[in-house]
């Protein structure tokens, strides 16, 4: 499996309400998505960014998702343009919703 850190660094334009209903609304987007295990919306209050984490079934499949077309939505939905950390999965725990 692989990861992906997706990090959005939005300073003064930060509103947790805001991004928790953008999550909210992604959900069904991703749901049955091919070669998507999980995906996770966290916000980070104190350093006033969204990071959402990818696990995907191979690396192939995350970084086919990541294309220019993709990024630039996504930037257009956030207000600015994320930055990527791609990572293996050394292992996995889930345990319910």
């Amino acid at each position: 499996m692989f990861g992906v850190f997706v990090t959005f660094d939005l300073g003064a334009a930060y509103d947790a309400a805001r991004l928790s209903q953008l999550a909210q609304a992604a959900v069904p987007k991703f749901r049955g998505m091919p070669g998507l295990v999980s995906k996770t919306f966290t916000l980070d209050d104190e350093a006033r960014r969204a990071v959402n984490f990818y696990v995907w079934e191979s690396e192939a499949a995350a970084r086919g998702f990541f294309t220019e077309e993709t990024l630039a939505w996504v930037a257009g939905v956030y207000g600015v343009r994320p930055t990527l950390r791609f990572v293996a999965v050394a292992g996995r725990v889930e345990n319910g919703p």
